[in-house]
């Protein structure tokens, strides 16, 4: 009695993040225990690493879900390799298909536009098994950014097939345009056979190895379609030129109609059709090509005792003093040491007019320095810039696939079997039926030509990197094509207050002084000479207050801070404090005796304003009060325009502050917010944002600091100023690269601009194949205007979405239209 043998046992090893102690290896092995195919599990808590035998088909993905339901994760790496000879979205489904199978691959996305692959494996997968993978189901593949050597036709243009089959084909297609004319020509028919065959095998040849990839590994493509339809039409021809030649009545034939002219001037079109789209495709990529470009390859260098050296980047260490002199690139990350000049920062931010930068400042590798020289110390380098850090989070999002996808995907599974099927009931109709052989040969020809699976493909992904690689250049970075999908939907935008709305930092609001003193110049001036030496960030907006309006700051000594209270100093031989008005309480001074400072400041309190008393030791020795100064966050200059922009566009304002009822309900009236909250914790924020949820609201989460990371997060789009923290950016699906509230509207309307692109390009796509394949079935389509409309369907989709470069922001009203 014979026995299925079982499959071999392989031994898989992932890396297991969150697990703190013997019950989380417990829960782990538990959950890795009960997947499928799994035999043994043994998980070690000092190295975090899980190792599952296994039989060889298990699923990686499978693995990974258990591990998360268990409440831990897999850590994963990410690999991206460049492939070559896809032509449609049928091809995309195959290498998806076939690297989903290679063992430890959890996740495989493949862009069609910018002919790469993403590939996420939670266990070590070598590179050669990938590839190996990604050939044997019929294509080339290599690491991405690899040179490539023995390319064929190297040296020549791109261009070059093309014109060699137009010029080849010509001859053959000029007999049908002089037709119209009356004038009746057409070449022998081996010349004809003779000017075709090289196009055929030679140029279309491609068509032919890709074909044959495809039928190998069980499988279909426009490769497929287009050998088939163009080798029937060559191979009438032949057989009908063969039978003129046998012919004993040869000359009685001689005015037989061939149709070397259709399969030739089919290859040419495509091959036509693919230079186009390659070219716009290219395009669709200037964005990373852009951001790249920014990054200089050489760096200078000065070391501990002053000489200057020219190094390669590679060589450069965190420490490093860089010296950036002007009209040069800032080659890293780093804080101005010496040197006040003006950096362009636009390619990054965004932002069009030049940014000051003085010792202490922070400088973005990739900005340009104006006209003085900088030292700047080196505080991140590599793959850690943040210039390197928005590729990554480009070409993320440019190789993500929207959820939109997911129905193209279905449809292209089956969309090349389906249309062998519709060629071959188109020759059985018209043979059979009709008895005209030689015509439902041809219309089976233009039914396999017309069908375009590629329009398809390309329909998402190009969109997505002209929309996302257009918004990049605006300061706009979209990590994922699910973030730019949902954004479009958007019906409510929730903004913290303090550093997105406002400026996040302290400013001096007001200074009033009693009456019986000199004025409030003088009173400012004792405040400034008190915070003269603090860090704190109110004695900041003191200084800036008191520099401002040109106020020399006297001397003071003897300062202190009193925790609590406030600061105290000796000036001019008395002892000064700034501080609360429960200080003041303890020194003796009753506010109650100045009712009007009193009064005002009870104003102030209530438009969320922080109040600070003056005090200063008089003749008898006593404290007496001087005055009070009012600190408070100033609103942004674009939060208002940010406000009315999003309800331009139908959407609801809200606002979620930490801040008091007074400081809240100012900002939220001043910039005509339709509703807000106070007083809210962090874990409220996230708690508000579900109650929308509740309300039917597509909602959007504004922050940029650690305590807005669970509201970004729990929102259905995070949006994150880079001003903030990275925390804050780490949760969000769209990142700010300037702290200006106006981009979100601007992010929304790239997003629905986006969007409405693909939606345009689906529609076309499937009405062009909806349409077209009826009409070559019932013979209303010659197949070289078949292949003339396969060839430029493609093109009409991806030239539509590169529409989307010429977008400019709406709030940048100064840099031209949105279009």
């Amino acid at each position: 009695m014979s026995s299925i043998a079982p499959l071999p046992l392989q031994e898989y090893r992932y890396t297991i993040t969150g697990m703190s102690c013997a019950s989380c290896v417990g829960r782990v092995e538990k959950a890795l225990r009960a997947v499928p195919a799994v035999h043994g599990v043994s998980v070690n808590l000092a190295s975090e690493v899980a190792t599952v035998e296994a039989e060889s088909g298990v699923s990686s993905a499978a693995i990974v879900a258990a591990v998360q339901h268990a409440g831990y994760e897999v850590q994963q790496q990410e690999v991206t390799l460049d492939v070559r000879g896809m032509s449609c979205a049928s091809c995309v489904s195959r290498i998806e298909k076939a690297l989903a199978k290679v063992p430890g691959v959890t996740q495989v996305t493949v862009n069609l536009a910018s002919e790469k692959t993403s590939i996420s494996t939670a266990s070590p997968v070598a590179l050669p098994l990938l590839i190996a993978a990604i050939k044997r189901a019929g294509y080339d593949a290599q690491e991405a950014n690899a040179v490539v050597t023995g390319t064929p036709g190297a040296g020549l243009p791109s261009w070059w097939p093309v014109a060699v089959a137009a010029l080849l084909s010509a001859p053959l297609l000029l007999p049908m345009l002089l037709m119209p004319f009356g004038v009746q020509w057409q070449l022998p028919g081996v010349w004809q056979w003779l000017l075709a065959t090289p196009v055929q095998f030679w140029l279309g040849a491609r068509f032919y190895r890709a074909g044959w990839r495809a039928v190998k590994a069980g499988t279909g493509n426009m490769d497929l379609l287009v050998a088939l339809g163009t080798s029937a039409a060559y191979g009438l021809s032949l057989f009908q030129l063969l039978s003129q030649w046998q012919s004993p009545h040869a000359g009685a034939h001689a005015e037989m109609h061939f149709y070397f002219e259709a399969s030739a001037t089919v290859i040419t079109l495509v091959l036509l059709g693919k230079w186009l789209e390659t070219r716009a495709k290219r395009q669709t990529a200037d964005a990373i090509r852009a951001l790249n470009a920014l990054q200089p390859e050489r760096a200078t260098v000065r070391s501990k005792d002053g000489n200057d050296s020219e190094v390669p980047l590679s060589a450069l260490r965190i420490g490093d003093m860089v010296v950036v002199r002007p009209g040069e690139r800032v080659a890293i990350d780093g804080l101005v040491r010496a040197g006040q000049s003006q950096l362009d920062e636009s390619m990054l931010t965004g932002e069009s007019l030049p940014v000051a930068k003085q010792p202490g400042d922070k400088v973005t590798g990739g900005a340009i320095n104006g006209a003085a020289q900088l030292l700047v110390e080196t505080t991140a380098i590599g793959a850690e810039t943040v210039l390197a850090r928005i590729i990554r989070m480009v070409e993320h999002a440019q190789a993500a696939k929207a959820p939109i996808q997911r129905l193209v995907d279905q449809v292209s599974a089956v969309f090349v079997p389906v249309v062998l099927v519709l060629a071959a009931l188109t020759l059985l109709g018209w043979g059979i039926i009709l008895g005209d052989w030689q015509q439902a040969l041809l219309n089976a020809v233009a039914v396999l030509v017309i069908a375009c699976p590629c329009a398809l493909g390309l329909a998402t992904p190009t969109a997505i990197m002209a929309g996302t690689g257009v918004a990049a250049r605006h300061g706009i970075l979209i990590k994922d094509a699910e973030a730019l999908e949902i954004a479009h939907r958007i019906t409510t935008v929730a903004f913290d207050k303090t550093g997105t709305l406002t400026q996040g930092k302290p400013v001096l609001m007001a200074c009033q002084a009693v009456s019986s003193y000199a004025s409030d110049d003088a009173l400012l001036t004792l405040a400034a000479a008190l915070q003269q030496h603090s860090e704190h960030p109110l004695a900041h907006a003191v200084m800036q207050a008191a520099r401002q309006r040109g106020l020399a700051t006297p001397a003071a000594s003897a300062s202190s801070a009193v925790p609590g209270r406030g600061t105290q100093a000796v000036i001019d031989g008395r002892t000064t404090y700034l501080g609360s008005a429960r200080w003041m309480a303890e020194l003796g001074i009753a506010l109650a005796t100045q009712p009007q400072l009193n009064s005002a400041a009870q104003a102030l309190e209530q438009q969320g304003n922080t109040i600070s008393w003056l005090a200063r030791q008089s003749d008898d020795g006593a404290p007496a009060l001087l005055g009070l100064l009012a600190f408070g966050d100033r609103i942004k200059d674009s939060a208002a325009l940010a406000i009315t922009r999003l309800h331009d566009l139908h959407i609801r304002t809200v606002m979620l502050s930490g801040d008091n009822y007074g400081a809240a309900q100012r900002v939220a009236q001043q910039l005509g917010i339709d509703t807000f909250q106070a007083n809210i914790l962090p874990a409220d924020k996230a708690q508000a944002i579900a109650a929308l949820h509740a309300e039917q609201h597509i909602v959007a989460m504004v922050g940029d600091g650690i305590n807005d990371a669970p509201a970004l997060a729990a929102a259905d789009v995070g949006i994150a100023m880079s001003s903030g923290t990275d925390v804050a950016m780490q949760a969000a699906g769209i990142t700010l690269m300037r702290g200006d509230p106006a981009l979100v509207a601007d992010a929304i309307d790239i997003s629905r601009r986006t969007y409405g692109k693909i939606r345009q390009n689906l529609f076309w796509a499937f009405v062009y194949n909806i349409v077209g394949i009826p009409l070559a079935a019932f013979g209303l389509l010659n197949p070289m205007i078949a292949g003339a409309a396969m060839a430029m369907s493609s093109v009409c989709v991806v030239s539509n979405a590169l529409l989307l470069k010429r977008w400019h922001p709406p709030s940048q009203l100064h840099k031209g239209d949105a279009t």
